[in-house]
């Protein structure tokens, strides 16, 4: 029978410095393990974000087994919003998740700078961890030395605890394998949420930072159960914004080994996850939203809302799985 590899217990449902001088704590941060959903930001008709209807999100989100929430990933539109804004929106998450479930803030920025100011003000508004993307805009020059000098320069900096994000799809690049490992070793470095989909690499990232308290998040329903099978601790999946209890049941058969299981509710996700990440995107992720009882409503501009076709696509991802 194949067993998830256990490191520990599950939850309930940049100068560069030279590795020698890292020292590594037996435990460096919070434990990840669970299923996080990268939450939505609503908005008014004007395009203002409605704090009215994210505090709605948040109260139905504290019924679901959550290890916590991600707070200004991509799915929260955070490229559109002012600084101002991504740290009011954590400052309004903060105020209502229980103390017991973890606050994930995405705090990347284009300059290593920009980075480290915003990661302490996500941190000062009550984010436990800090998620940073990679930089992207020069992406021909972010090769695994620039990226090493990125990350080191913001956890040495930073108040929380970093973790990495991986999301090719978005950026266009990937966050080399070499500097993950590297970067595993700094003391403030928690994990990664590689969004990449490769099983392989992820595989290969849970072996070669073995070593390490280093954990490593699925970046999506879709090979939720492939990456727990090698060793993943959890994902932070669009798709939780939608069926978050069916993804929190899929991460608990994961971690019993009850595979069998398991794969017939993968299975099912499939379509639906890939309805409202790579095939539709936010709008579509918004619009099951509101079909599931959740304030999704409009994006910010220049994001359009689906098409009458792309709409009954949407619908018929979902139904076609038996979840409409």
């Amino acid at each position: 029978m194949l067993r998830v590899p256990v490191r520990r217990a599950a939850a309930p449902l940049c100068r560069v410095a030279p590795l020698s001088a890292w020292t590594r704590p037996q435990s460096r941060g919070p434990d990840l393990g669970g299923i996080y959903p990268p939450i939505a930001t609503p908005f008014t008709a004007g395009e203002d974000v409605d704090y009215r209807k994210l505090e709605e999100n948040l109260r139905k989100y504290a019924e679901i087994p959550f290890r916590g929430l991600v707070v200004q990933g991509s799915n929260g539109e955070y490229p559109y919003l002012t600084e101002e804004e991504r740290v009011q929106v954590v400052e309004t998450v903060r105020r209502s998740l229980p103390t017991d479930k973890l606050l994930m803030a995405g705090s990347g920025c284009e300059s290593t700078r920009a980075t480290l100011r915003l990661t302490e003000k996500m941190a000062a508004a009550g984010a436990d961890v800090a998620l940073v993307v990679t930089p992207c805009y020069y992406k021909g020059k972010m090769d695994g030395a620039a990226l090493m000098q990125h990350f080191t320069k913001v956890a040495d900096g930073s108040p929380v605890p970093v973790v990495l994000y991986s999301v090719p799809a978005n950026t266009g690049l990937e966050l080399p394998l070499d500097a993950v490992v590297r970067l595993a070793q700094h003391p403030n470095v928690l994990g990664i949420k590689d969004s990449g989909g490769d099983i392989s690499r992820i595989g290969l990232i849970v072996h070669r930072t073995s070593a390490q308290d280093f954990q490593v998040l699925a970046g999506s329903a879709g090979f939720l159960m492939a990456a727990y099978g090698v060793g993943a601790v959890g994902g932070v999946c669009a798709l939780a914004n939608v069926l978050g209890r069916e993804l929190c049941e899929l991460a608990n058969l994961c971690v019993s080994g009850r595979w069998e299981e398991a794969r017939g509710l993968q299975q099912r996700l499939i379509e639906p996850n890939a309805a409202v990440t790579r095939k539709l995107g936010v709008p579509a992720l918004k619009q099951a939203m509101e079909w599931f009882g959740f304030q999704g409503g409009a994006c910010r501009s220049p994001l359009q809302p689906l098409s009458e076709a792309e709409a009954q696509q949407l619908r018929r991802d979902f139904s076609s799985n038996g979840w409409l």
